[in-house]
Formats: structure tokens, C-alpha cells, sequence
């Protein structure tokens, strides 16, 4: 029995058409894309497809609607992209392991970048970092001032390498991780103990020992899913930099 192919609907064709056109540069970026009416003529759909190719191309951040206004070609970015995946990575976290996972490779994306900010991090980027160390300090007696600004010192590391798609990746895992979390009261004795972790990995990458900084950020880490998850890891980071630039 043969099986029988499967019939694209009709606003994935649409959405392929003008994706294929805006990557062709038909429509560049800053480009209004024809009206809706105009559309429906081009493709020779119903409104209904036109605006679901619409609603997704939005949503791969291809275009900006703004009502009463035509679409707009917009550029995408890494966060887009990852925004996409939201709805699959919480179904895989209520899987068995499944925060599990998303900690780990949390785990391995931070302790390799404390290693590479350890070996490649500049004098601007250390003081940057240092900064908000600072400000975490400062917000150790306050709750909701020290998760923000706990939260600011992993992405200004984040950003040393200079990847954008390393920035978006943390920023989704570490969203995707908050909302599995079970809602635990910051006490000023906790806040102490997390900012001494950043404080370990901030001054091995001041000194630029990238052992020192890996090893620092895998017990930070380490320390915070215990705090909220006690089971085990068995998690051993070895990744670091390619030595041979």
C-alpha cells in the first residue's frame, strides 16, 4: 500500500514563496511587503492563508505587522529563532531527566565560557564584568534586585565571546529553567553564597586561569540546581577553548 503524499497547505506555500523571495532579496530588509489584497491576487489564496503565512513569517522574524500598516521585512535574529523552540523544550523538561538536560548543557555552554573569558577576555570586558559583580553585591540583602542582577552577571560573561547565537541560548535556558524552578525565597545567607560563586569565577578570569574559572562556574552552577533540584548531575564539563589560535 502506497502511502500518499502529503499536500502542503495552502499558507506554507505562501510563507515559502515569500520566504524564498525575501532571502532572494526581492523584498530586502526595510522592504514593505505588498498588501494583503495584493497578496491574495499574487498567490491566488483566500485571505485566511495569506495571513497565517503571514502570522509565521512573523514569527521566524522575517516580517513586522503592525496593524494598518503593510508587513515589513525585517532581519532575524538568534533569540527568534530559539523563541520558536520554547513550546518543544518545555514538553521535553516534563519528560524523565528532561530539566536534567537543559541544566547540563546550561552547565557545559557556561563552564566553557568561563574558560574562554579566562583565556580571551579584554581589559574592557573584564572591568564590564566586574561592574556587575559590583551591582550583585549590592543587591545581595534585596531579593527580586539580586536574582536581576544574578541574572546580569551570567550574560554580560555570556557576552564576551562575542556570539550572538551563545547569548540567545543562555538567555532562553535560562529562562526555560526559572519557569521549572519551584518558587524558593531568596534569603540574604543564599544570596551570599551565589554571589561568592561569581566572585570565584570573575577572579580566576581576572588572573586568567581558564582551569581555575571552569571549575569555579561548574560549582557555582552545581551549587544552584542542588538549591532547586537535589538529585543528581553526574555532569563533568571538559570542553574548553581551541588552544591552537
Amino acid at each position: 500500500m502506497h502511502n500518499m503524499p502529503v499536500r502542503k497547505k495552502l499558507s506554507d506555500e505562501v510563507r515559502l514563496r515569500l520566504e524564498e523571495m525575501i532571502r532572494d532579496e526581492v523584498y530586502p530588509v526595510g522592504a514593505s511587503l505588498p498588501s494583503e489584497r495584493d497578496l491574495m491576487s499574487m498567490f491566488d489564496v483566500g485571505r485566511p492563508s495569506v495571513r497565517e503565512a503571514l502570522f509565521a513569517l512573523e514569527k521566524m522574524g522575517l516580517v513586522r505587522i503592525n496593524s494598518g500598516e503593510r508587513p515589513k521585512v525585517t532581519r532575524p535574529t538568534p533569540r527568534n529563532m530559539l523563541e520558536q523552540l520554547t513550546g518543544t523544550a518545555h514538553l521535553l523538561m516534563d519528560q524523565p531527566d528532561g530539566i536534567g538536560h537543559f541544566e547540563q548543557l546550561r552547565l557545559f555552554l557556561e563552564v566553557s565560557i568561563a574558560r574562554h573569558a579566562a583565556e580571551m577576555a579584554s581589559r574592557q570586558q573584564v572591568d564590564a564584568l566586574a561592574a556587575a559583580l559590583a551591582e550583585n553585591e549590592r543587591a545581595i540583602p534585596r531579593a527580586r534586585a539580586f536574582a536581576v542582577t544574578d541574572v546580569a552577571f551570567h550574560r554580560v560573561l555570556t557576552a564576551i565571546p562575542g556570539n550572538p547565537i551563545f547569548l540567545a541560548a543562555h538567555e532562553a535556558l535560562v529562562e526555560w529553567l526559572i519557569n521549572q524552578r519551584i518558587h524558593m525565597a531568596n534569603t540574604e545567607v543564599e544570596n551570599r553564597r551565589s554571589f561568592a560563586g561569581h566572585k570565584s569565577v570573575f577572579e580566576a578570569i581576572e588572573r586568567h586561569d581558564p582551569e581555575a574559572a571552569g571549575k569555579a562556574m561548574r560549582e557555582h552552577l552545581e551549587n544552584a540546581r542542588r538549591k532547586f533540584n537535589p538529585g543528581p548531575a553526574n555532569v563533568t564539563p571538559t570542553i574548553s577553548p581551541d588552544r591552537s589560535r
